[in-house]
């Protein structure tokens, strides 16, 4: 893969793809954790006095089509805040200029053909600058003009600081020999991440699972889970992955008639009633054993709706076991760092991902564009 630190870059124009689609509300950035990780990039960029245009996405507005409510705006104003120094803002890519260190362009799913990964809009952005560094892992499982085919088109591409540093943190996690290797995955849909669930099971020796994903398999082994959510047409998918015997299920759940319900009770896995939900899960001493004595440890998704205060413990739970850990642990996905932002410290996870849908297609060893554009060997 084509390296920041192995490209002449002093002096020049650059055009920076970044991932800064982070959450708004009233015009204020609510987490600026993405913004802040591309920081070191920029502070490389500005030591070889290049001048940089900075290019990303936000939000899912219709394709083609300016929409005020997905405005890059914002993002500019918490950013110019962070660096102490004026950024301009540019609507369109006519706007565009390096009068200033740092520049921003709005949305670039304003830009008709992104989407389609159009031709024409790759080679318009390539051209922009001299230079184009893709540093937005978060999508590169997309191939859209800015995310791949500006890689292509540029005459002189490279990955950036962020990217490099998720793709070692990546390999470390996926490629390296440690043993014992735990991996962790929640969610609502086994549907959704069957395949990463079998890859990890793979590459660990066990796999601890949450969520919808843990309603799935407590029904394969023939438990009731009442009105929870469930997917009956993964049942045969579920009853495969148990048969390995890296699947570790719960002992005990937390259940509730309805997910804003105030009653709520403890119970073993066998005594979930009829009109009952399963929405956390009791993190059991097996599963605490092997979080302590793990080498490696691969965590993505909540174990239960860690949002509502009564089905919170068991995702509390799971952080805490994780920070304690001595072992090299990898955490990603949106849900997965909001909950060790409300738990614990980062500091005490080895490395947290931007990247939640690249991060898990790169756990199930799938090409992504962007990776491949910039000559990433899979």
């Amino acid at each position: 893969m084509r390296k920041l630190g192995e490209t002449d870059i002093a002096k020049k124009t650059i055009a920076l793809r970044v991932d800064l689609n982070v959450p708004i509300k009233n015009e204020n950035v609510l987490d600026d954790t993405r913004i802040l990780a591309i920081l070191p990039t920029l502070e490389y960029l500005e030591k070889k006095a290049a001048k940089v245009l900075l290019l990303s996405h936000f939000g899912r507005p219709e394709p083609g089509k300016f929409n005020v409510d997905f405005s890059l705006r914002p993002v500019g104003k918490r950013l110019a805040e962070l660096l102490g120094k004026q950024i301009p803002f540019f609507k369109s890519l006519e706007d565009v200029n390096f009068d200033h260190d740092i520049g921003l362009l709005e949305n670039t799913r304003f830009l008709a053909g992104e989407l389609e990964n159009d031709e024409d809009l790759s080679g318009r952005l390539a051209n922009l600058a001299e230079v184009y560094i893709f540093d937005a892992f978060g999508t590169s499982h997309r191939a859209h003009a800015s995310t791949h085919g500006a890689i292509y088109a540029s005459s002189l591409s490279c990955a950036g600081l962020l990217l490099e540093n998720e793709i070692e943190a990546l390999k470390k996690a996926t490629r390296s020999q440690e043993s014992p290797t735990l991996a962790i995955v929640g969610g609502s849909k086994v549907s959704s991440k069957l395949e990463v669930i079998k890859s990890l099971s793979q590459i660990s020796d066990a796999v601890i699972t949450g969520g919808g994903i843990t309603n799935t398999f407590l029904k394969a082994i023939g438990v009731n889970v009442g009105r929870s959510l469930c997917e009956d047409s993964m049942l045969n998918h579920a009853s495969e992955l148990l048969n390995t015997s890296k699947i570790l299920l719960p002992n005990e759940v937390v259940v509730g008639k309805s997910i804003d319900s105030h009653e709520t009770r403890v119970c073993s896995i066998s005594d979930v009633e009829d009109d009952e939900m399963i929405l956390d899960q009791v993190l059991s001493k097996e599963a605490k054993e092997k979080i302590e004595l793990a080498k490696k440890i691969i965590w993505n998704g909540p174990v239960g709706v860690f949002e509502q205060e009564a089905f919170s413990k068991g995702t509390k739970d799971l952080s805490t076991a994780i920070a304690n850990s001595s072992a090299y642990s990898l955490a990603g996905g949106g849900e997965t760092l909001l909950a060790i932002k409300l738990f614990i410290n980062k500091s005490n996870v080895s490395y947290c991902s931007t990247g939640g849908g690249a991060f898990l297609e790169f756990m199930e060893g799938k090409e992504l564009p962007s990776l491949a554009a910039l000559g990433f060997k899979f």
